[in-house]
């Protein structure tokens, strides 16, 4: 059974997409701006979501001493279309507009009320991150899993049965994971891939079919 979070805040007659995964470079960037690129007739905002150990600054993400308070969270819009950032690729994808929110460890909620206020004013939203699902609730939360990769990061564990599908990546069997359990998975849709590619057409429809279901809704 799926917990309750945080309802959505000012943006119900907008989809909104989040794509988690249980480590760095496991392709979220990749599925995001696969998904961006397949479905332009949505007018994408995107938000690349980052958080920061201790002593890292949320303003560039380079160590700091500088005082918490002062540097909690920074959102940024990206502009730059050279495609060799990942909020750049987002835009370079075709997204109407990029965010790229970075905060401490554990500090988003401070970042939230502009956090809602981008979106409310967006067509609709894609976004890369676990811990935004302590905050809002979207139509499809996708998570890319790689066996063969063997840091799970708490957040991803902490949400898995919030996952609407599943994106695999192929292995040869082996499962580099150690006590993580795939029960809160069972049974949803999944979707096998081979790296560089990222994105199948079986995604791209089970996304544009869900999201098909909240227009109907709306």
């Amino acid at each position: 059974m799926r917990r309750a979070v945080s309802a959505r805040a000012s943006i119900n007659d907008m989809a909104l997409i989040v794509i988690g995964g249980h480590s760095r470079n496991v392709g979220k960037t990749s599925v995001v701006a696969g998904l961006i690129s397949a479905l332009p007739e949505f007018q994408w905002t995107a938000m690349k979501i980052t958080q920061y150990g201790h002593g890292v600054c949320s303003k560039n993400g380079d160590p700091c001493h500088c005082a918490n308070d002062d540097h909690s969270w920074a959102i940024s819009e990206e502009k730059d279309r050279s495609g060799e950032s990942d909020t750049s690729r987002f835009l370079v994808a075709g997204a109407a507009h990029v965010w790229w929110v970075r905060t401490e460890q554990g500090r988003l909620a401070e970042a939230m009320p502009r956090i809602r206020d981008l979106l409310a004013d967006s067509s609709n939203a894609i976004l890369e991150s676990n811990s935004i699902l302590k905050f809002l609730r979207p139509d499809i939360y996708l998570t890319v899993l790689d066996p063969a990769n063997a840091d799970f990061k708490k957040s991803a564990q902490e949400f898995m049965d919030q996952a609407d599908a599943v994106i695999l990546h192929a292995s040869n069997g082996a499962q580099a994971w150690q006590g993580v359990s795939l029960k809160p998975v069972a049974g949803l849709p999944i979707f096998r891939i081979r790296p560089p590619d990222y994105l199948t057409p079986e995604v791209i429809e089970f996304v544009r079919n869900k999201l098909g279901e909240v227009s109907v809704r709306s």
